[in-house]
């Protein structure tokens, strides 16, 4: 490998990378009250839509051919903010772009560095690339998790508030006031969109969309139909909590049992990749045939649909719905 493809690949690597900080560093300089005081009064998304109606009238044709493709593309961006919001992510959209592509030159590099095969400098530099998204996945993970866990005391708490005479937005506050993140912020924000005049329902409704969770989807039904009917709130709260504690019981034993069967998929998931690397730096004259040979390249071909096809046959089989 000449020195010179080695110092562009850096020299590019690091700029992304410090393009990337710099972006980190500068996002903070917004103000987030005035966003979020925005988005609950619906400003934001009033203005968007108009601004995206008045844009068709005047450019029918870029529904279609590459326009109509690029404006999906684009919209498909801006649904990263959703996730950026599941995630309660520090750092905007545009900053973790350049992150992205930061990683993806280091990536790069390392792969020149520790002389892999040139056919997987760009597989290396792709992996590296995915690598923030994973961690923002990871994140919006965990924040659901630890959400669906506090949901159960959440909603008997709220039970105990209204049985004590507390009105459904007070018992939102409630839970605030005495409960930790991340369902503190979610029901801080219902609780402040009410008061800025958005209906209950509607502030429930928008909380469910940042938190697609099932049994939060209980709770916002049951809400909803007792607004339209009536009933004891309390206990309809109760016993959905009562549900979700049962759920969490057999979700525990189903992890406890299919415990084995997720360590072997690993396993043999990361086994093949493992012994490419070991035998290529043992001897990488043998490994080298799989690239320079036509049958080596199908083979390759064929082992990473394998893969694929064994880690979704294995998901399937541990990921059991309850």
């Amino acid at each position: 490998m000449s020195p010179l493809i080695i110092m562009v690949a850096a020299f590019f690597g690091v700029t992304a990378l410090i393009v990337g900080i710099a972006a980190m560093a500068g996002v903070f300089d917004s103000s987030k009250a005035e966003d979020r005081l925005a988005v609950m009064t619906r400003r934001k998304g009033r203005e968007n839509e108009a601004e995206g109606v008045i844009l068709d009238e005047l450019f029918p044709e870029a529904k279609a051919g590459l326009a109509g493709i690029a404006t999906k593309l684009i919209e498909r961006m801006a649904k990263m903010k959703r996730l950026f919001a599941q995630a309660d992510c520090p750092i905007s959209p545009e900053a973790f772009y350049g992150l992205t592509a930061g990683c993806g030159g280091l990536g790069a590099v390392a792969m020149i560095i520790g002389r892999a095969p040139v056919p997987l400098y760009p597989v290396g530099a792709i992996v590296a690339a995915t690598l923030p998204l994973m961690w923002l996945l990871l994140r919006r993970r965990s924040r659901f998790k630890k959400f669906g866990k506090q949901l159960p005391d959440a909603l008997e708490l709220i039970a105990r508030a209204l049985r004590s005479g507390h009105s459904l937005a007070a018992a939102l506050n409630v839970v605030v006031e005495e409960m930790p993140d991340p369902i503190a912020m979610e029901f801080g924000q219902v609780y402040e969109e009410q008061n800025l005049g958005v209906g209950i329902e509607q502030a429930l409704k928008s909380m469910l969309v940042r938190m697609p969770n099932l049994d939060l989807k209980f709770f916002v039904t049951a809400v909803v139909i007792q607004k339209q009917a009536g009933g004891d709130m309390a206990e309809i709260l109760d016993k959905i909590g009562y549900i979700i504690r049962e759920r969490f019981k057999i979700m525990g034993q189903v992890q406890a049992l299919t415990g084995e069967g997720r360590i072997s998929g690993v396993v043999l998931m990361a086994l093949p990749i493992a012994l490419f690397f070991a035998v290529y730096y043992l001897n990488p004259t043998y490994v080298m045939l799989l690239f320079t040979d036509n049958m080596g390249r199908k083979m390759i071909g064929v082992a990473v649909v394998l893969q694929i096809l064994g880690a979704i046959t294995i998901k399937k089989i541990v990921n059991i719905k309850i």
